[in-house]
């Protein structure tokens, strides 16, 4: 499948997160983008050294700036589960805007055409990285990485483009 790309449809799909209660919940993508103006941004892995020193935290830092621009919300997704996007999540206690959503069997990323084959690595399938900003879900900007690169999908790639 191509990866999806700008004027594209934003695919629904179903992701885990654990509540503000430590319930564990699933969300579709659409009942969290219908209407709004959001980024989606997948990582290829929680506590992995980019997405935890660098992809990550832009998105925190740069959230205020973000709203102020018109985004509505901020998603981060990885290939992995629920319980460790809840434990990677508590490790930015600044973290008040940023969504932490996991696609543990890859489903919706494959739905966006993003996977990254990473068994060579021992990691299995992955995301790779991107940052989309999706307007009533429709892609307004698609910036997908090749391979291990952070050189397009950041949160001030993504205020450039507001």
């Amino acid at each position: 499948m191509a990866p999806i790309a700008v004027g594209d449809a934003l695919p629904d799909g179903t992701l885990s997160f654990f509540d503000e209660n430590d319930d564990m919940k699933q969300v579709s993508i659409h009942s969290l983008a219908a209407g709004k103006k959001i980024i989606l941004f997948g990582v290829p892995g929680a506590f992995t050294p980019t997405c935890s020193t660098k992809h990550v935290p832009g998105f925190i830092e740069k959230a205020g700036e973000l709203k102020s621009k018109g985004v509505d919300e901020i998603l981060c997704i990885s290939v992995n589960d629920p319980f460790v996007m809840k434990a990677w999540a508590k490790t930015f206690p600044e973290n008040k805007d940023v969504k932490f959503l996991a696609d543990g069997s890859a489903t919706y990323t494959y739905s966006l055409g993003l996977e990254l084959d990473l068994a060579g690595k021992g990691l299995g399938t992955r995301s790779r990285r991107f940052a989309l900003l999706v307007d009533d879900l429709k892609v307004k900007v698609a910036n997908v990485e090749s391979g291990g690169e952070f050189t397009v999908s950041s949160a001030d790639d993504i205020l450039k483009a507001l």
